[in-house]
């Protein structure tokens, strides 16, 4: 049987912006397994950070774990590409840092799409709309994963956008280290309420449970789905949730996975965005 051909694909991160919106602590390893999930080939990972030089030359702490970090980076394959942080002093005598990465990786996604057939954006930034239907007129898929603050333009606009939240493993989960593994029964896992029965008082729960193809098989009887399902009722969720809202897409909640009489239940169900 012929081996598929493997999807060129290139990554860009706006490291700054993911971390500062909801990303800290996220795993660059986790990233690169998301974006090459279909037997991709990562022809170009390029990961954009800020660096203080002037931080760096009186804080041997601070310039200590910066090297660390990117040294880690290039561990797993990516380009550090360093934004030095140019200091400005506003009207009122505020001084500030600035260190945008926006242009340098636009032009760069755009230069260097000539050799790839899916570009993944790691940003929530609108501006990149434009940079998204200009990748896609050049007959690239484009996909986007983030946090916070995310533009809802922008999610619409590309062909895929993937909350970080939700990636297995991507985030630690709250409560500290796990005991099971992500998709486990016992583990804790975050996923959405895609239905929810008021008048019943309980409704469905869908994570991720894998990293790998088919993100558009959503129905979990399918043995090719990616997903998972917990029944969830009400009794389960914490109090300060909104019955109302629910189902949603948008309320992304934190989840114990235990196994029930008729299979997965959720409990211990907290919202963590937004």
């Amino acid at each position: 049987m012929t081996k598929p051909k493997s999807q060129r694909v290139g990554l860009y991160i706006d490291v700054a912006n993911i971390t500062r919106n909801g990303g800290y602590g996220m795993r660059f390893d986790i990233l690169r397994d998301f974006a090459c999930r279909e037997s991709g080939e990562p022809v170009r990972l390029n990961a954009y950070v800020a660096y203080d030089e002037e931080r760096a030359r009186t804080d041997h702490d601070y310039r200590d774990r910066t090297f660390n970090f990117h040294s880690t980076l290039r561990d797993y394959g990516y380009k550090v590409i360093e934004k030095v942080v140019t200091w400005y002093v506003d009207e009122a005598g505020n001084r500030f840092g600035k260190a945008n990465a926006d242009l340098d990786m636009a032009v760069d996604a755009l230069l260097q799409s000539e050799n790839l057939e899916k570009v993944m954006l790691t940003t929530g930034d609108g501006d990149f709309i434009q940079v998204v239907r200009a990748l896609q007129n050049k007959g690239c898929r484009v996909e986007a994963v983030a946090f916070q603050n995310v533009s809802s333009n922008l999610k619409r606009e590309v062909d895929l956008f993937m909350s970080g939240y939700l990636i297995p493993n991507l985030l630690p989960v709250d409560g500290g280290e796990a005991k099971k593994s992500w998709g486990e029964t016992g583990s804790r896992v975050r996923g959405i309420c895609y239905t929810f029965n008021r008048q019943k008082n309980f409704g469905f729960m869908r994570y991720l449970n894998r990293i790998g193809p088919g993100l558009w098989i959503t129905d979990t009887r399918r043995a090719d789905s990616p997903y998972g399902t917990a029944f969830a009722h009400d009794s389960n969720f914490d109090p300060s949730i909104d019955r109302d809202q629910l189902p949603s897409r948008d309320l992304i909640f934190e989840f114990d996975l235990a196994q029930g009489e008729k299979g997965l239940q959720a409990s211990n169900i907290v919202k963590i965005y937004p």
